[in-house]
């Protein structure tokens, strides 16, 4: 299962594509909900949460998406819930972390970045990557280390989430998305 987290502000266009291409490569995807069942984002889109973020149990495979959205962000670092997840997801090698935009900040703030590995966020924000020994990988759209994967923004939300796809379902999946989805070419 992949649960994506919806706090309040999060980046509807990471979140909802990300749900969206991971349900064309047949992956289950559950929105998990911060602080209620309907979740407005950053412009404005209420969303219907699918579970509350308190009700998640990670099983083995299973990956945790955080979108951006500085609200959203700011959601998940105020839930004692989310951010156990997180920190389950990021130690757990049977498990999968995913985050987008403003996320991987706050995954630098919480000590959970690989010391020396890959990742990247939005643009002007690689400093905090840096100084939790992170390293910026800022030419790239998507970034995959181990089992966390990172993504640049909400202009790179199809890149990000078919690098999920990848990593969950395989590259010929993966092929197979992008090209019913004309993206790319």
């Amino acid at each position: 299962m992949v649960y994506i987290l919806l706090g309040a502000g999060f980046e509807e266009a990471e979140a909802l594509v990300t749900a969206d291409v991971l349900r064309r490569a047949n992956l289950p995807v559950t929105l998990a909900g911060i602080g209620g069942e309907y979740v407005t984002g950053s412009h404005d889109i209420t969303v219907k949460a699918g579970l509350p973020v308190e009700k998640v149990s990670l099983e083995k495979g299973d990956m945790v998406v955080l979108p951006g959205g500085m609200g959203g962000v700011a959601s998940m670092e105020g839930s004692g819930a989310a951010m156990a997840l997180i920190r389950r997801a990021m130690e757990d090698p049977e498990l999968w972390l995913a985050a987008i935009c403003a996320a991987p900040t706050l995954l630098a703030r919480a000590g959970l970045l690989p010391e020396g590995g890959s990742c990247v966020c939005y643009p002007g924000m690689e400093g905090e990557l840096a100084q939790a020994g992170a390293v910026p990988a800022m030419d790239r759209a998507a970034v995959t280390e181990g089992r966390l994967i990172t993504g640049k923004g909400p202009g790179t939300a199809f890149d990000f989430a078919l690098a999920l796809v990848e990593a969950l379902a395989g590259a010929e999946v993966a092929a197979q998305v992008r090209a019913g989805l004309h993206y790319g070419v």
